[in-house]
């Protein structure tokens, strides 16, 4: 599976972004995709999950300020970020579980900056 994803950028702090992850193979044949992220000396960190059946989690710090769906006709699973934070500047990456819950394809990433 190849993932590409996109739709990083620099953005005022309160505003939005909506970060999209397309793959190479049919949505609903992964298990489970991802978006991570990795800010600047900090440890990557798991930011929502989509799996096929819908389910979706988050990381505490972006509830309320995230939303991870799919468009089945287009193969991407977007993640779109409102009321951004400075802290959440970093690199997001999309990974995709094609079976199980090990992410084994990782997309090459977007870059975030959220300006104070």
């Amino acid at each position: 599976v190849q993932l590409q994803a996109s739709g990083g950028g620099l953005v005022q702090a309160g505003g939005s972004l909506r970060l999209s992850c397309l793959s190479s193979r049919d949505i609903f044949s992964l298990n489970a995709v991802a978006w991570y992220r990795q800010a600047p000396g900090k440890e990557r960190e798991l930011v929502a999950t989509i799996t096929t059946g819908g389910s979706t989690n988050y990381l505490d710090s972006v509830k309320g300020r995230a939303s991870i769906s799919r468009d089945n006709a287009k193969n991407t699973v977007n993640l779109q970020m409102n009321s951004l934070k400075p802290e959440d500047t970093a690199i997001y990456y999309c990974a995709a579980a094609p079976r199980g819950e090990r992410y084994e394809n990782w997309g090459q990433g977007t870059l975030v900056t959220v300006s104070s």
